[in-house]
């Protein structure tokens, strides 16, 4: 027997245009998981950066719904501003000026409906600095309320729960590889890459990852030829689900408070 195709109740785009536009108003949030394809090391997927935005930003939209807070799931952008992997095959890359003005575009669509609120959830550290620009960019030309937050609360592996990254895990390390364990086992190679921990940056006071105040240009082949930073020794679903509900847990408060949000 054929079972028909049921739509999920949040998701903007299986809704006909004038149905989203009845189904919205001005305290509506778009929330809108941004991710990337790009290199994750030999045993990790490309799109791993989207695969948990997108993930982490359903389970918080339907949670939030639940709770009676008017979320709408948009559907995931993927090409992203990957350059820091721009030497990898298989990375699918945009430069920052045209993410920029896709992101733009998008937000005057979404400015088109009721909808006055938009929410980025973002898997992918390029493109934290862009999304901050974006914000403001929304605001001065539509109108629009605009936020944007990472899609988890994870850390560098510390030694505890897995190995120690000394703060430099940052890319298809323990934290990350755990997570695609729990979501998607089978997009994960069977044998990890050997820790790769940049132990000279790990041990500066300001240059650094992960909340140093001093930024530096990188690319990912840098630290070697695997592309990762970090170590996915030791990674397991039982941790990553333990990082993805986390982020679930951040995604959902974070929404709670949007919802709420005035400037003054």
């Amino acid at each position: 027997m054929t079972v028909p195709f049921t739509p999920a109740s949040r998701a903007w785009a299986d809704l006909s245009g004038p149905a989203i536009t009845a189904a919205t108003t001005d305290r509506s949030i778009a929330v809108v998981p941004i991710g990337a394809i790009e290199h994750h090391g030999p045993h990790l997927p490309l799109r791993t950066d989207a695969l948990i935005a997108e993930a982490v930003a359903t389970a918080a939209v339907d949670r939030v719904s639940e709770a009676g807070i008017d979320a709408w799931l948009l559907p995931t952008v993927a090409y992203a501003k990957s350059d820091e992997h721009y030497w990898a095959p298989g990375t699918l890359w945009v430069d920052g000026t045209t993410l920029l003005e896709q992101l733009v575009q998008i937000g005057a669509a979404i400015a088109q409906t009721p909808v006055r609120t938009v929410a980025w959830v973002n898997g992918h550290g390029g493109n934290v600095m862009l999304l901050g620009w974006l914000n403001r960019e929304l605001r001065r030309r539509f109108g629009l309320r605009s936020f944007s937050m990472p899609s988890g609360a994870g850390a560098a592996g510390d030694g505890v729960d897995g190995p120690d990254e000394k703060g430099q895990g940052i890319h298809a390390g323990f934290g990350e590889t755990s997570i695609v364990m729990h979501l998607a086992p089978h997009l994960v190679a069977s044998e990890m890459p050997p820790r790769n921990v940049p132990e000279k940056i790990a041990g500066h006071s300001h240059i650094g990852f992960n909340g140093k105040p001093v930024m530096f240009g990188w690319t990912s082949d840098d630290f070697g030829p695997t592309g990762v930073i970090g170590d996915a020794t030791g990674a397991n679903a039982a941790h990553g689900k333990v990082l993805f509900d986390r982020g679930v847990d951040f995604v959902s408060e974070a929404l709670a408070e949007i919802d709420g949000f005035e400037f003054a």
